[in-house]
């Protein structure tokens, strides 16, 4: 499972653990009913996740349209607004879980947060 975050939001590091652990819960609900030979292979396996940065709500989308593409999980994630940032703010974007082979040229070029 691969995790992309905006590094253009100003969020605290509670805050942003908190928005990563919403996407990761979302993808993992999501393919325990959907992808259910995957998710157990992922659940065995240690549940692998890896958190990478991308620079703004246009590059996130783009590559979501890249992963869709592929036929791929993917769960954006919005925020309630009810601390930090203004509600509806597109904060991070879960993949997965899927195969290395699959994530790897995708999210594989993106510095990891």
């Amino acid at each position: 499972m691969v995790i992309a975050v905006r590094k253009d939001i100003d969020i605290g590091k509670g805050k942003m653990a908190a928005q990563v652990a919403h996407a990761a819960v979302a993808c993992a609900l999501r393919a325990s009913r959907e992808r259910k030979k995957l998710f157990r292979e992922w659940m065995s396996q240690g549940q692998k996740k890896i958190v990478i940065r991308v620079s703004d709500e246009r590059e996130l989308l783009d590559l979501k349209r890249r992963v869709d593409a592929e036929g791929m999980l993917t769960e954006t994630i919005t925020d309630a607004g009810l601390t930090q940032i203004p509600p509806g703010t597109l904060t991070c974007m879960g993949i997965g879980p899927d195969e290395s082979t699959r994530l790897d040229p995708l999210t594989g070029g993106y510095p990891l947060f």
